[in-house]
């Protein structure tokens, strides 16, 4: 077993236990998120010693450089002396400019950054409220220089954060922003490749900036988008995808649902999206998909696509992974 030193505090890192794991039994506060590598919001910096390589997966070049590492992925080899990261080294200032309604239990939030700040339509950031208390959404928005980043907030049940971003936030606010990760996004250079986005709840919202950013790009391919919930009720932005795929021939928009009973919407499609998707688009060879959404189908989506027929560096994934 290795030793853990962290402020005067001397630890012993039990078998199996990640660095968060001992800090948290111990009594120290440590901001934390996911708790599976993906949010970056557990990191912090080794002073002596050497962290494995998979705890500092996903991290830039210059920050691993720094000794930063993500404290849930690291399950130390050696004796090793650890610090937190001022967080100014790794937040960005924002103001919030525009709350709305997109759905019963979805808002809409906006945001402008203080500073400049690079992103691609797709990937993810961590909101933070304060030190210690945060959450990773998927931007939903485009880059384009003076407009705000975009988010699809759902509020969850007896959440902490969701709570607060739609009962206390309010216009004027300031909050501060930490990333943007992930590779869940357009890039150009084959206009001409099919492409398959799909997506539950609000697991729209990187497709959704997917999409308009491929537009925008002169994207010449297909562009199929489903968008899945349990009923009508949990769509959102038909109207908008809808007028969309009015305006451009090569964007096909298929909301689906797997109750459509009293819906009035039209074009709706009743069933698994998983089943839906793949009888549209059979043979997804040649495609790039896009899945977003809950964990366990963007799981099972990611291998029904590549048995029929997609190659695996063609399918990117950014499954919703609940805070624990």
């Amino acid at each position: 077993m290795t030793q853990l030193k962290f402020k005067d505090d001397v630890f012993t890192v039990s078998a199996g236990d990640t660095v968060l794991d001992t800090l948290l039994e111990q009594g120290h506060i440590i901001p934390n998120n996911c708790q599976a590598g993906a949010c970056q919001s557990c990191i912090m910096q080794v002073t002596r010693g050497k962290v494995p390589e998979i705890s500092q997966k996903g991290l830039k070049d210059s920050q691993k450089a720094k000794g930063f590492f993500l404290a849930c992925s690291c399950s130390p080899k050696e004796d090793i002396d650890i610090q937190l990261i001022d967080t100014e080294q790794l937040q960005f200032s924002a103001r919030v400019s525009e709350i709305s309604k997109l759905s019963a239990d979805v808002i809409e939030l906006k945001i402008k950054m203080a500073d400049a700040f690079e992103y691609y339509a797709g990937q993810y950031v961590t909101l933070w409220k304060d030190d210690y208390l945060g959450r990773s959404y998927s931007i939903a928005s485009i880059p384009e220089k003076g407009e705000e980043l975009c988010f699809h907030i759902r509020q969850v049940q007896n959440g902490q954060f969701s709570g607060w971003i739609h009962n206390e936030l309010i216009v004027g606010d300031t909050l501060s922003v930490q990333g943007p990760v992930g590779d869940c996004f357009y890039t150009a250079g084959n206009p001409e490749q099919n492409l398959l986005l799909i997506g539950t709840g609000t697991g729209l919202a990187p497709l959704y900036g997917i999409v308009h950013d491929a537009l925008k790009q002169d994207h010449s391919g297909e562009i199929h988008l489903f968008h899945g919930a349990l009923n009508p009720s949990g769509l959102y932005l038909t109207t908008e995808l809808t007028s969309l795929a009015q305006q451009y021939s090569n964007f096909i928009y298929h909301p689906c649902v797997m109750s459509a009973e009293q819906s009035t919407l039209k074009n709706i499609t009743e069933g698994d999206i998983s089943e839906i998707a793949l009888e549209t688009v059979p043979k997804p060879r040649g495609w790039k998909s896009f899945l977003c959404g809950d964990e366990n189908l963007v799981k099972a989506l990611k291998k029904k696509i590549f048995l029929a027929g997609s190659n695996m560096s063609d399918i990117y994934a950014d499954p919703f992974i609940q805070s624990k």
